[in-house]
């Protein structure tokens, strides 16, 4: 007997052996069967979806929970174009009974908005002797004052006050880490709002660092929210690089650097596991920091590289030899060529053809370096809010001849590279609907189309939410289409993204959002 049969719906399944379903069988959290398979066996329960689309959840490959849940309860800034209003939001977040030098922190922040960065002497004059603390809203700087300064090292470098990258991280690290309940809370905020949007299965894209950890202990606190009921959704881990210590292995082994243990990707079960190593080259195009090879366009520099680059690819190198599959941040095109040299070099020294390796946004990639990607089996990550939330702002700072170049589509399929679409969540809107949206208009919020010729089709993108984004975390066997034997995790919608116009697509409505064969929206 099945514990329950959806019927009544248009199940669109991604799977090409059978397309197309009108009712789907769950029998102990797992597809039991399509169609008739499902119909001819009797069921606990039969919910009529009355002919509503159902597809399998969406795969958010790349997201920070912990960090989503956190700015959901942080004072911010966000929408001020107006530096005295921001200093009066920042004052109205110092707390009035507070003990003198805490920390305030504020979220929201973006220079773009003002039209330049705030200084340290600005935030002086509204901190009332407390520490303050302003992330930038690509989590790739932020913005102090002077009692923040003055307890960092003397050669960590600042621009009045703006931290850019490891000496945000330096800035970061003087503050205590968060417990492991106060994470568990914060990734339990987050975990609900990507079920509201059909997201049942995600990768937590970078823990235990500095850049974007929260706590040395930070798997802990998965661990914790699972065993509290506060992890509703599937989760993988991405550990960060830094946290790699030389290692006494055998010398048959091959491993100069490993996680505690010998940990690697691959280890826990369906619902929590460690996913990826990741590795950061550059910074973000919100912040001016992501390696271009070419300046950017008004300004004199050309972002910046998170190391030396020999430093980098012996990171590459040492994750690749330890069995580590790896999730490489390279946002510019210079970041890419790195990227790449080091994943060449890997491969070349011990082949591991298998790995799927990731380039985690590719957010600025050359024609020249396309067939790079193919010839190493490197999957694109990508972003598709960041040009439908800032586009209009990337096409300007990239000008004319680079602006095609951001955040392809059409040009990763077209070379066979696996695309897998994703959020960086919080760092913009993170709806699967909206993104595929934009992936096939390539519009912006504004409306400026970037790339025309890099849109695909609704069908691609659905892949690469659901059947891609199973495969870029490992999932394949058991997620990314709605085949008997693989998890029942679905999602409902109030409308079918093939039929409805592509302007339409980012309002449907998800009615629900089932994991293990549960609706967990309802829970």
């Amino acid at each position: 007997m099945l514990c329950t049969r959806l019927t009544n719906a248009r199940f669109l399944t991604m799977d090409p052996d059978h397309p197309v379903a009108h009712d789907l069988g769950i029998w102990r959290g797992r597809i039991a069967g399509l169609d008739e398979a499902a119909t001819s066996v009797p069921a606990r329960e039969v919910i009529d979806l009355q002919g509503a689309t159902v597809l399998p959840g969406f795969i958010d490959a790349h997201v920070h929970l912990a960090w989503t849940g956190f700015k959901e309860n942080t004072p911010s800034i966000a929408g001020l174009t107006r530096v005295d209003d921001v200093l009066a939001a920042v004052e109205s977040a110092v707390p009035g009974d507070g003990t003198p030098g805490a920390w305030v922190s504020v979220a929201g922040y973006d220079q773009r908005a003002l039209g330049r960065h705030l200084t340290a002497a600005e935030l002086d004059k509204v901190s009332h002797g407390h520490k303050v603390f302003l992330l930038h809203d690509s989590g790739h700087g932020c913005v102090v004052n002077t009692a923040v300064l003055d307890r960092l090292p003397a050669d960590v470098p600042h621009e009045n006050g703006f931290l850019a990258e490891g000496a945000m991280g330096a800035a970061r690290a003087l503050r205590l880490p968060y417990s492991q309940r106060e994470l568990a809370g914060a990734i339990g905020r987050a975990a609900r709002t990507c079920l509201s949007e059909g997201i049942t299965a995600c990768a937590e894209a970078g823990i235990g660092g500095t850049l974007f950890g929260h706590s040395p202990v930070e798997l802990g606190a998965y661990q914790l929210a699972r065993e509290e009921g506060l992890l509703p959704l599937r989760v993988q881990l991405m550990v960060s690089a830094d946290r790699l210590r030389p290692a006494a292995a055998h010398p048959d082994d091959g491993i100069p650097r490993a996680l505690d243990l010998g940990l690697r990707t691959g280890f826990g079960d369906d619902w929590l596991s460690v996913g990826a190593l990741k590795i950061y080259t550059d910074g973000g195009m919100m912040a001016r920091t992501a390696a271009l090879t070419r300046p950017y366009e008004g300004l004199d520099h050309a972002g910046q590289l998170q190391d030396d680059p020999d430093v980098l690819t012996d990171t590459v190198v040492d994750g690749h030899l330890a069995g580590w599959q790896l999730a490489v941040h390279a946002i510019g095109d210079r970041a890419a060529d790195i990227a790449l040299d080091a994943l060449e070099r890997a491969q070349r020294l011990r082949p591991r053809p298998g790995a799927r390796h990731r380039i985690e946004h590719a957010g600025l990639i050359r024609a020249d370096q396309l067939a790079r990607f193919a010839r190493l089996g490197v999957t694109a990550v990508v972003q598709p809010h960041f040009l439908r939330s800032f586009g209009d702002d990337y096409a300007a700072i990239m000008g004319r001849e680079r602006a095609p170049w951001l955040y392809r589509g059409r040009a990763f399929l077209d070379h066979g590279i696996p695309l897998v679409g994703s959020s960086d969540r919080p760092v913009t809107d993170g709806s699967p609907l909206r993104a595929m949206q934009f992936m096939v208009e390539r519009a912006s919020a504004s409306g400026q189309v970037i790339g025309p010729d890099e849109g695909i089709t609704v069908d691609q993108a659905l892949h690469a939410y659901t059947v891609a984004g199973a495969r870029a975390c490992h999932w394949e066997d058991s997620l990314g289409t709605l085949t008997p034997g693989k998890h029942a995790d679905l999602v409902v919608l109030g409308d079918d993204p093939r039929r409805v116009g592509a302007s339409r697509i980012g309002e449907i409505e998800v009615v629900a959002t089932y994991v293990d064969g549960r609706d967990r929206t309802a829970a």
